[in-house]
């Protein structure tokens, strides 16, 4: 009881003195969701675009990594109107800037967390050597964590950031965990008949067996990993 009494005491110290910390957390909690809101009653300004050129391209993959990594929207609701905006010519574009988003989500959890880790050390000195010896091979986790449909991209970006997980291992691994999710997702827009069923069709029951065998596996991974490298 000590211990976890200690742990929330630091929290609550930590915010107290960090706004920005608290900000950027309040943001990639609520912002998405409230994004979802705003692309589901606008969504018709945006059937009418045309994309062709490498330009156009590029400046799509922009907006997708902006809009991803700043959590403006979900990614799982970006991937479904990205799949019936485009069609298969999206797919490209929508990893490419899933990549761009982890860059800029991982940057920002950085700049609002920069010293969370020293801060945790000073006051609690005995999660040094957990943490560090997590951190020396965090694939398997970075991989589960992402593949988990119970932590949001934007958020696990925060959390990777203020644990100084290193960039490159978060795309390495974390890119491949988004996957699964992605490529359904962008799948079930590509192939639906407006933008409103392919969002119904995200509460279909084989897609809910699938996020339940996705978080399945995760909560398995996760543990699994834990267990092993405390032993």
């Amino acid at each position: 009881m000590k211990k976890k009494g200690s742990i929330f005491n630091f929290f609550r110290s930590y915010f107290s003195t960090h706004p920005l910390a608290v900000l950027g957390w309040i943001w990639v909690t609520f912002v998405p969701a409230l994004g979802s809101i705003l692309l589901v009653s606008q969504y018709s300004y945006f059937e009418e675009l045309s994309i062709n050129s490498v330009g156009d391209h590029f400046v799509l993959i922009l907006i997708l990594g902006i809009v991803m990594g700043f959590a403006l929207l979900p990614t799982t609701l970006t991937a479904v109107f990205t799949g019936y905006l485009m069609g298969v010519t999206g797919l490209v574009d929508l990893l490419i800037g899933y990549t761009l988003a982890n860059i800029l989500g991982y940057g920002l959890g950085m700049k609002f967390n920069s010293d969370f880790l020293e801060l945790l050390f000073l006051r609690q000195p005995q999660l040094s050597g957990e943490i560090e010896k997590r951190k020396k091979n965090p694939g398997e986790l970075i991989f589960f964590i992402r593949i988990s449909p119970l932590i949001p991209f934007a958020i696990s970006n925060f959390i990777f950031a203020s644990l100084k997980v290193p960039l490159k291992q978060v795309l390495k691994f974390g890119i491949p965990g988004m996957l699964p999710r992605t490529l359904i997702a962008f799948a079930t827009g590509m192939l639906a008949s407006s933008f409103l069923s392919a969002r119904e069709a995200l509460q279909e029951p084989w897609q809910i067996l699938f996020l339940l065998l996705l978080l399945l596996l995760s909560s398995w991974g996760i543990y699994r990993n834990l267990k092993i490298k405390k032993a």
